[in-house]
C-alpha cells in the first residue's frame, strides 16, 4: 500500500474508534484529540539541505516548527519560510529546539556566557545550555516569530553524542539542559521537555520533573495508538504529557492530549538542582526569614552571585509555629514548599509555593511532630527523585527518615540514625561533596565542631567527616543550597553581632573563604 494510502486509512481508522467508542473506556470518557504536525529542517527543499519532505496537509489543525538543523547553535534554513506557512494557513503554532552536550570548542565559547559563575565545570554546562536557548531565541527574532511554547528536545544525537556512562554524566547532562530552560524563561517563554522513556533514562538518569509539560513520542508506528496510549500513561519525567507524537518516513505527526487545546502554557516554575530555597521562580535562591517581634515571614530573593535584595513580606502569623523548614518541591507541582509545625498541636502543615513568592491554600501533612526537636529537609536524601523530611525524636536522639512520595504526602519511615541529641544545629544543604547524594551538615553542642555527614544516596551514610570548628559563635546556621551561582551548595550563618555570613561550598564538601552577605540579622529567627 503507497505511504499516503497508508496513511490516510490509519488517520479514519483511528477517527471512527475514537468516535465509535472501539478504545479503551479512558479514551472513551475523553474529546477526540487535535491532530498536528512537527516541521524543521527535513521539510526543505534539497537544495538548501533538506530532505524535501512534504508539509503538513490542509487537515493538520497546528503544527511545531523546529529551530534548528538537528543540532545546538544551528539554525533551520527554511524557518521563516515554515512560520510564513503556518501564519498563511492559519495554523496555530509553537517551536521545538534541540538540546545537546557541548563540544570541546563549544564548551570554550559558550562556558562564560551565562547567568552562573564559570569556575565550576558545572556551571560552564550550564551556561552553555543558555548560550543555547538563547541562540534559538535569536532564531525566532529574526523569523519574527513569537510563539509562547518552545519545547526542548532531549533525545540521542550521533552528530553530538551525550555522554551517558556514569550517573556524574548524566548529571552533568541535567545541568546543560537546565541552563537551556532557564534561558528561555529569562527570555520570556514557557518551555517543556520532548523525548522518550528510554532516551531520558539514558541521557538524565531518569530525571524527575514532575511540574515541567511533557511532549512524549511514541516512535516509529504504522497504527498510533500506542501515542494515544502516551496521554494516559505515566510520562518518561513524571510530567503532564500534553502532546504526544509518532512518525514514519514522510511525516511526524502529533495530538493534543484531552483536555490540552493546543493553548499557551505558563511558565513553569524553577528546576533549579540542589534547590530549596528558590521561592520566586527567578533561578536564584532566596533567604526566608521569620521577624521575631511581629511573626511576618519575610522573602530575601537572592541576586544569584552571593548577595541578597531588600527583604519583602509574604506572610503573616508565622509565629504559631516552631519550626519552619524548606524541604524543596514536596507535592511534585514544580514549585517549592514550606512545611512548618504548629507548636500548640503538633500539626504539621505544608504551605505549597506558588512559584512567584506566595502560597496556595495549606494543607495538613502530619500529626504529633511536637515529638521532634529537629526537622529538616535534606532534599532526596533516599534516590527516589522525590524530597525527604528527616525529623529527630526529643527523647531519644533518634533521626528518622520520611521517605517523600512525591504528592504531599509520606511513605512509612525508617530510622536513619541514634545519637543525634548531640548536635544544637541540623541543616541540609544538598550535595556538599558532588557524589551525587545529598548531605546532612550538623554542629556539636559540646565542642562547636561541625561534621559532615555524607548521604550515601539510598537513605543511609558513609562516614561523617569533620569540616570546621569554632562554630558555636553562630546564632544561627543555615543552607540556601547554590547562593552564590557556582552550582555548589553553600552555608549562611548568623554571628552574635546579627552579621549574616556566606560560606561558599567547594564541591568537595569543604568550604571556600567566607564572605559577608548583611548586617541587622538578630532581629530575624529562625534562619533558613
Amino acid at each position: 500500500m503507497a505511504a499516503s494510502a497508508r496513511r490516510l486509512l490509519t488517520a479514519l481508522i483511528v477517527g471512527l474508534a475514537l468516535l465509535l467508542g472501539f478504545v479503551p473506556a479512558a479514551h472513551r470518557a475523553q474529546a477526540v484529540p487535535l491532530n498536528g504536525h512537527d516541521i524543521s529542517w527535513p521539510q526543505c527543499p534539497t537544495a538548501v539541505g533538506g530532505f524535501g519532505l512534504p508539509l503538513p496537509p490542509a487537515s493538520s489543525r497546528f503544527v511545531v516548527i523546529g529551530l534548528t538543523k538537528g543540532l545546538p547553535f544551528t539554525e533551520n534554513p527554511c524557518l521563516a519560510s515554515h512560520v510564513a506557512w503556518a501564519r498563511t494557513n492559519g495554523k496555530p503554532a509553537q517551536a521545538y529546539t534541540m538540546a545537546a552536550f557541548p563540544t570541546p570548542a563549544q564548551l570554550t565559547a559558550y562556558r562564560a556566557q551565562g547567568p552562573w559563575a564559570s569556575g565550576t565545570r558545572a556551571g560552564q554546562l550550564s551556561n552553555v545550555g543558555y548560550a543555547e536557548a538563547r541562540f534559538a531565541v535569536a532564531s525566532l527574532t529574526r523569523a519574527g516569530f513569537a510563539p509562547r511554547m518552545v519545547w526542548i528536545d532531549v533525545e540521542p544525537r550521533p552528530a553530538q553524542p551525550w555522554p551517558t556512562a556514569t550517573a556524574l554524566q548524566q548529571r552533568e547532562n541535567r545541568y546543560l539542559i537546565e541552563g537551556l530552560m532557564r534561558g528561555l524563561r529569562d527570555a520570556g517563554f514557557s518551555y517543556g521537555v520532548y523525548s522518550f522513556a528510554s532516551g531520558w533514562a539514558g541521557i538524565t538518569g531518569s530525571w524527575r520533573l514532575s511540574g515541567i509539560p511533557v511532549w512524549a513520542t511514541a516512535g516509529r508506528l504504522d497504527f498510533p495508538s500506542e501515542a494515544l496510549d502516551l496521554c494516559r500513561k505515566a510520562s518518561f519525567s513524571g510530567g503532564r504529557v500534553y502532546l504526544s507524537q509518532w512518525y514514519d518516513d514522510v511525516r511526524d505527526y502529533d495530538l493534543t492530549c484531552d483536555p490540552y487545546a493546543f493553548t499557551p502554557l505558563p511558565v513553569p516554575a524553577s528546576t533549579l538542582s540542589r534547590a530549596t530555597a528558590d521561592f520566586n521562580g527567578d533561578w536564584k535562591n532566596d533567604v526566608l526569614a521569620r521577624v521575631t517581634a511581629t511573626g511576618d515571614l519575610r522573602m530575601y530573593p537572592g541576586t544569584g552571585l552571593g548577595g541578597r535584595l531588600p527583604g519583602v513580606r509574604i506572610g503573616n502569623g508565622w509565629n504559631v509555629f516552631n519550626s519552619l523548614e524548606t524541604p524543596g518541591d514536596f507535592n511534585g507541582d514544580g514549585p517549592l514548599d514550606i512545611l512548618a509545625r504548629e507548636t500548640s498541636t503538633g500539626k504539621l502543615w505544608l504551605y505549597r509555593g506558588n512559584g512567584t513568592g506566595g502560597f496556595l491554600p495549606r494543607v495538613q501533612a502530619g500529626n504529633g511532630w511536637n515529638i521532634f526537636s529537629a526537622i529538616l529537609g535534606p532534599g532526596d536524601f533516599n534516590g527516589d527523585q522525590r524530597v525527604d523530611v528527616l525529623a529527630r525524636e526529643s527523647a531519644t536522639g533518634n533521626l528518622w527518615l520520611y521517605p517523600g512520595n512525591g504528592t504531599g504526602g509520606f511513605l512509612p519511615r525508617v530510622r536513619a540514625g541514634n545519637g543525634w541529641n548531640i548536635f544544637n544545629a541540623l541543616v541540609g544543604p544538598g550535595d556538599m561533596n558532588n557524589d551525587g547524594a545529598a548531605d546532612v551538615l550538623v554542629r556539636e553542642a559540646a565542642t562547636g565542631v561541625l561534621w559532615l555527614y555524607r548521604g550515601n544516596g539510598t537513605g543511609g551514610w558513609l562516614p561523617r567527616v569533620q569540616v570546621g570548628n569554632g562554630w558555636n559563635a553562630m546564632t544561627a546556621v543555615v543552607s540556601p543550597g547554590d547562593f552564590n551561582g557556582d552550582r555548589n551548595p553553600d552555608l549562611l550563618a548568623r554571628d552574635g553581632a546579627g552579621i549574616l555570613w556566606l560560606y561558599p561550598g567547594s564541591g568537595s564538601g569543604t568550604f571556600l573563604p567566607r564572605a559577608q552577605v548583611g548586617p541587622g540579622w538578630n532581629g530575624l529567627a529562625p534562619i533558613f
